[in-house]
């Protein structure tokens, strides 16, 4: 309880409070403009947090994270164009509702279900973190290597029909990881005598280029002609007991899958949100799926807000990315010279409870600004690519800089953008490149260390937790293949006044 007060105390300061304030209102504008997607938005704000203090630098990327999810879901109503990739199950049944004239209440219905997938997710965090992280602290070297092992399969399953390419996906960020000095015997490798490299490639220079400038040049490059349909008018809507009622199973239901399919490094609020639509349809008693119903949209957003605290747990706990924005938020910390783990549970209880504090702000400041914009969201035009694309770009540019004020971490921001766009093109995913980027020098370190601590013996794989790793690779690969094949099933929406 003492580490609670102390985290509450720490997010109530001024300067908590208006960076989660800052970071959900931009969170609001990204996330409405098709294209910017959350890891964007999260990658494009990372060089910001370089001058503050750590809990307000995470404040602000994690309002930025719960209000471009939830935001995302605006163009997917009124456009049929998702904000971020975690809105495309939202388009089954909020377009179909908005061109029936009941845009007010997708939006709406978008919005509630958002918050309470949040608030769920993050209560779910709040009981299991701490839980997680005291058994975590009597992880040695064999531990923390099954742990990253369990990552990487769960990585490799979830490309379920594309297991190559996210194998070589994971596998090109292990190799980039790896560049620079040994970490036990302390020798360069892979630098090619260049002195710049001898510390590593810097991960914060590969995530602005990964996912800033490679979505600039991606949209760049596929940019039509053209505006969009113009969106619908909002009329008024509030959900009463009755809506409550109705929408409440599909709401709570899918809040708990999308906070556990969260877990699973790698998954993402697309799989999430995905995998609990066809699950509520799949037990529903209504009919109306892919022709406008709300409940349809309601486990949509609850469930990809839901994974946010999901993917928050392994990161928090172990140090290992859910996703690719928790990814970078791990950046984040580092600057700061932080390792997340479970002995920043003890080390930094302000921070760690604070953040999971400050999640709860940040859904409860997304329901007043989400209800206030909702009158205005039909405004929404075509987003400016002319001036958009080229600005995030410069943004992207003048943020590796500040790094480490180099123009080497420009060249490896501008090199790694040029990389993603072409694996981008290839059809190759990116969040599992950035996750083995974090997890291959983590499992190599522990691999060398476990053999060391054992002179060479693999007995250490014989200890009760490496087993039950081992137990639980099986589980989790399993588990994420059955939960791809069901968010792959992806119907499409039906054309208004049809049935299907």
């Amino acid at each position: 309880m003492n580490d609670w007060l102390i985290g509450l105390d720490a997010v109530l300061s001024v300067g908590a409070l208006s960076m989660i304030a800052l970071g959900v209102a931009i969170g609001l504008v990204c996330g409405a403009l098709p294209g910017l997607t959350a890891t964007m938005a999260v990658a494009l704000l990372l060089p910001v947090t370089f001058s503050l203090d750590p809990l307000p630098g995470m404040m602000l990327l994690v309002g930025v994270y719960g209000g471009t999810l939830y935001a995302g879901s605006i163009p997917a109503i009124l456009l049929r164009a998702p904000g971020t990739p975690s809105a495309a199950a939202t388009v089954i049944d909020g377009y179909p509702m908005s061109r029936q004239g009941k845009a007010g209440q997708a939006l709406t219905v978008s919005l509630v279900a958002s918050v309470v997938g949040g608030l769920v997710g993050t209560v779910l965090l709040a009981l299991f973190a701490p839980q997680l992280a005291s058994v975590a602290l009597v992880f040695g070297p064999p531990e923390y290597f099954m742990v990253a092992v369990l990552a990487l399969a769960v990585i490799a399953s979830i490309s379920a029909g594309k297991l190559s390419s996210g194998l070589l996906s994971g596998m090109l960020g292990v190799a980039i990881g790896v560049v620079g000095m040994d970490p036990i015997e302390g020798f360069p490798r892979f630098t090619f005598g260049t002195t710049e490299l001898t510390a590593g490639i810097p991960f914060i220079a590969v995530l602005i280029g990964l996912f800033g400038i490679s979505e600039a040049f991606t949209q760049i490059a596929g940019t039509e002609q053209g505006g969009r349909a113009e969106p619908p008018p909002v009329g008024r809507f509030t959900l009463g007991p009755r809506w409550l009622r109705r929408l409440g199973p599909a709401t709570g239901g899918s809040s708990l899958m999308g906070f556990f399919i969260g877990l699973l490094p790698g998954t993402g609020g697309d799989v999430a949100s995905y995998f609990a639509y066809n699950e509520t349809r799949r037990w529903s008693r209504r009919s109306g799926f892919g022709k406008g119903e709300p409940s349809g949209v309601a486990a949509a957003e609850s469930a990809n807000n839901a994974s946010t605290s999901g993917a928050l747990a392994p990161t928090l706990v172990l140090g290992i990315p859910g996703d690719s924005v928790t990814a970078i938020l791990i950046g984040a910390l580092t600057v700061h010279g932080l390792q997340p783990g479970p002995q920043l549970f003890e080390g930094s209880p302000d921070l760690i409870y604070g953040t999971m504090l400050g999640l709860i702000l940040t859904y409860l400041a997304i329901l007043p600004l989400g209800l206030l914009g909702i009158r205005l969201w039909p405004m929404l035009k075509a987003t400016p690519t002319a001036l958009l694309w080229p600005a995030v770009i410069m943004v992207s540019l003048v943020g590796a800089f500040a790094l480490r004020l180099s123009l080497v971490d420009v060249g490896i921001a501008l090199a790694a953008g040029a990389l993603g766009f072409a694996l981008t093109r290839g059809g190759y995913p990116l969040a599992p490149m950035v996750i083995g980027l974090i997890l291959g020098p983590m499992a190599e370190s522990n691999l060398r260390l476990s053999l060391i601590i054992s002179g060479g013996s693999l007995d250490w794989l014989a200890r009760p937790i490496p087993i039950a790793i081992l137990l639980l690779i099986a589980v989790a690969v399993v588990a994420t293949k059955l939960a791809t094949r069901r968010a792959a099933q992806r119907p499409e929406p039906a054309p208004v006044g049809e049935e299907r």
